[in-house]
């Protein structure tokens, strides 16, 4: 079911965080897909064209895609999905968990009828591609651009200093349960912004860090929690040497995941490309907020 919203709302509350005027064409739609379980989804549309989607990281909206979508719009039919829970997407209690955000993704894809759908994710936005390869062969997926996340997030206790930097690993199980602990817990919104803040390079403007802590806010906690634990349980490196569809890979110097981990990634998918942004560049984990013209250039001239 598919219903077009009046405009972004609150979405564009945060159309200042990267510069540039709301109303700038490509013009940025609001609408909404409602899933076979009965969730709305919000989710952002522009352009005309061969289809990309964007698909968001943990607690992340789409708004914060703004630059992204307007570079994009001028060349594809960009959409750009809100998680259940997250962004302006309705806040349900069930379902955050991998193999129903894939299924979610599915519907979303059906649904709209794509095809030949070129697919972008971000950290847990990967993850979703994982499950979704897992779950559907790649179904309509003719290309993949990877951002930067890990194939296993959690090191087992006996892992080796390599086997956890090829891995992109980034909790042990007690530091994983500690942090979801924290972010559900009453120092919620602490917990969440020191958890971001490690994410960005020290240098990014504090203003701007505070409006992304404000869209992750939008995942209630306690749900934001439970898909933290869920998302770093996986172990995506029996799904990614199945990978047979042209792929970008690009990580970040100076990214929470280890830039080896996205080397390995790379590594087990024939002909992929790899781009690694070095710290001057912005090469945090969210090197496309913190650079989005090389950010944007780069996966152009890929998609080209």
């Amino acid at each position: 079911m598919l219903k077009q919203a009046v405009g972004l709302g609150a979405g564009l509350a945060v159309a200042h965080l990267l510069g540039g005027e709301a109303s700038a064409a490509p013009r940025i739609r609001a609408r909404t897909f409602t899933t076979e379980d009965g969730v709305a989804l919000n989710y952002l549309e522009a352009g005309r064209g061969e289809p990309l989607l964007l698909l968001p990281g943990w607690s992340q909206s789409a708004a914060l895609y703004r630059e992204q979508i307007l570079a994009f719009a001028r060349h594809y039919h960009v959409f750009v999905l809100d998680w259940r829970g997250h962004g302006e997407s309705e806040k349900v209690d069930h379902g955050y968990r991998m193999a129903r955000f894939s299924r979610d993704l599915y519907e979303f894809i059906r649904g709209m009828r794509l095809k030949h759908v070129t697919a972008l994710g971000h950290s847990m936005g990967c993850g979703v591609l994982y499950s979704y390869w897992d779950n559907y062969g790649g179904q309509s997926l003719d290309r993949l651009i990877l951002v930067d996340v890990g194939p296993a997030l959690t090191a087992w206790p006996d892992a080796s200093a390599e086997e956890a930097a090829e891995a992109g690993a980034v909790f042990t199980p007690q530091s994983l349960y500690d942090t979801a602990a924290g972010l559900r817990g009453p120092h919620g919104i602490p917990t969440t912004q020191g958890l971001l803040a490690s994410m960005f390079s020290p240098g990014y403007p504090a203003d701007q860090l505070a409006l992304v802590v404000e869209e992750n806010l939008k995942l209630p906690r306690e749900y934001a929690a439970k898909l933290l634990v869920e998302q770093a349980a996986q172990d995506w490196r029996d799904v990614i040497p199945r990978i047979d569809v042209p792929t970008l890979v690009v990580g970040g110097e100076v990214s929470i995941f280890n830039p080896i981990s996205q080397q390995w990634v790379a590594d087990q998918i024939p002909g992929a490309e790899l781009i690694i942004f070095s710290a001057e560049e912005g090469g945090s984990h969210f090197m496309w907020l913190e650079n989005p013209e090389k950010f944007n250039e780069d996966v152009l001239n890929f998609l080209c």
